[in-house]
């Protein structure tokens, strides 16, 4: 009788070992299988559209300038291209196109006339994206004489400020802005930088192109 008893406590004992025997490894397989993948495609990751640098309807674009020219619906003559310094860019299916002197949508007109004769019915916008085109230039007595880019609005006031200001030899009242008109004459104004900040005199717009002068 004790032998009977004996028998069966080793045998449930061993099922028992083997039962947890089984989850161990059972765990174990699931903590090695490989998460599943989600079987929804993900959708493709889209281009950053370009910013336009100015969004001045009459800008005219210049040599240097930075543009981003997009044919709907074809990619492989879309591109950024820069305006060569005489004044034209290059683009597939198309001879050199001049460039500066025209506004953005006078440039996606003329290319939209060249591409017909190869495209049915193109769709093109030109954006600028930077604007190299517009300088003016400061030189004489201030801490950094040079070339600078022309910001929409701009002031001479504000163009000295971004010169880092006046050396010691400065002569502030004898400052002046050469400046071609229309006809490329040269013209020379006056700008007494003391009478401007004390508001006894009115500041000067700058225009692409101009050079202040401080003796």
């Amino acid at each position: 009788m004790r032998m009977r008893k004996l028998i069966g406590f080793n045998l449930l004992l061993g099922l028992a070992l083997a039962a947890a025997v089984s989850a161990q490894e059972s765990a174990q397989t699931k903590q090695t299988e490989p998460p599943k993948q989600d079987a929804k495609p993900q959708a493709p990751a889209t281009a950053a559209k370009p910013v336009a640098a100015t969004t001045d309807p009459n800008y005219q674009i210049g040599a240097d300038d930075m543009l981003d020219v997009s044919v709907w619906n074809e990619p492989q003559i879309s591109r950024s291209v820069p305006v060569r310094p005489d004044g034209k860019i290059s683009l597939p299916l198309l001879e050199d196109i001049q460039a500066a002197g025209l506004t953005p949508t006078q440039l996606g007109d003329h290319i939209t006339e060249g591409l017909k004769k190869t495209m049915k019915d193109p769709q093109v916008t030109v954006i600028v994206t930077a604007v190299n085109s517009r300088r003016y230039y400061v030189t004489g007595e201030v801490q950094r004489a040079g070339t600078y880019p022309l910001i929409p609005d701009m002031s001479a006031l504000q163009a000295l400020a971004s010169a880092g200001g006046f050396t010691v030899f400065a002569n502030r009242s004898k400052i002046y802005i050469l400046r071609r008109d229309e006809n490329g004459k040269q013209q020379r104004i006056p700008f007494d930088y003391d009478k401007v900040v004390k508001g006894k005199s009115q500041d000067v717009p700058l225009k692409a192109g101009d050079t202040i002068v401080i003796p």
